[in-house]
């Protein structure tokens, strides 16, 4: 195309989930009190983490900081949603949209590699109890958690450089709530099919490594746990459970959007809500439930709560 009738654009419009008035209002006020329970669940795991000693645990520390990378993965796009509901015109603009991008690919990266060392530690725990505190000491699990967000910057600054030097001359509407890099490379004035690959490569690397790394995690896993005392396979299958739940709500979406993408746009929408809005509602609820620790942790908060409410 000749670069002389490219226009810039400074801006992009989002068609969003619904149409007519009567479908934004109840949009506005399911997804307003979906987001307001991300938040609450997901600080109330870090709370109880940080305040709770029997919670200072490895195991606990990644809990945490997947409760807060689950908050902050919700916060990129769902507050943007939430307006547009309530507004005419639900536009983007160029650098906004660029952010988006960036955060949403940073964050969800950053996850996926964090559920891996989550993998990990359950690992160690279950099949070298022995080692158990000296191999996941304090320092390590730092370590790993920092490594889960260098990862995730690295995989998000490696799709922003090529997107964001993309010649855009219109249409400027993205068929969706937010701006991802699957809707934008089809604004493009050039051929996106090489592209595409590129991106489906590029997503495919993390998404499709880091989800082979957990199944083989988790069925040696739960192989050596076939081999375990009754009482100690119970706790430790229970666990496992919840921790392959959280795998398969968070990578199954991911793996149809950006790795084998089905084309469909009312598939694509949900799938997108589902994993950046239902998953990190789904997280707190799906590790509190099921966790025994967790649920004394809120009954001792409570507790401790009712107490000091009484005494002063």
């Amino acid at each position: 195309m000749d670069k002389g009738n490219q226009s810039v654009v400074s801006e992009f419009v989002l068609l969003g989930l619904g149409h007519s008035w009567n479908m934004q209002t109840l949009l506005f006020t399911v997804f307003l009190m979906l987001y307001l329970m991300i938040l609450s669940g997901n600080i109330t795991v870090m709370v109880l983490t940080i305040l709770d000693p029997q919670l200072h645990s490895p195991m606990y520390f990644l809990l945490a900081n997947l409760s807060f990378v689950d908050m902050w993965l919700s916060s990129v796009t769902t507050p943007k949603m939430i307006t547009d509901f309530l507004r005419e015109n639900k536009t983007i603009s160029f650098g906004g949209c660029m952010c988006q991008i960036f955060f949403a690919h940073f964050i969800a990266a950053g996850e996926m590699v964090l559920l891996v060392v989550m993998a990990y530690d359950r690992y160690v725990a279950i099949c070298k109890p022995l080692h158990y505190s000296t191999i996941m000491s304090l320092h390590r699990c730092t370590g790993l958690v920092v490594t889960a967000w260098t990862a995730g910057f690295m995989h998000s600054m490696s799709q922003l450089v090529v997107i964001v030097k993309l010649p855009f001359c219109g249409p400027r509407q993205i068929d969706s709530f937010f701006c991802d890099i699957p809707l934008i490379t089809k604004l493009v004035c050039m051929d996106s099919y090489n592209l595409d690959i590129l991106i489906n490569v590029d997503c495919g690397l993390v998404a499709v490594t880091c989800f082979v790394l957990l199944l083989i995690s988790y069925t040696y896993i739960l192989l050596t746990v076939r081999l375990s005392s009754k009482t100690g396979a119970s706790k430790a299958l229970s666990t496992c459970t919840a921790h392959i739940t959280v795998v398969v709500i968070f990578f199954v979406p991911c793996i149809f959007i950006y790795v084998w993408p089905l084309n469909i746009t009312w598939l694509d929408k949900f799938l997108a809500v589902f994993y950046s809005v239902f998953t990190p509602l789904l997280n707190p609820a799906i590790y509190t439930l099921r966790n025994k620790e967790m649920r004394n942790a809120v009954k001792r908060f409570r507790s401790y709560y009712m107490d000091f409410k009484e005494n002063t």
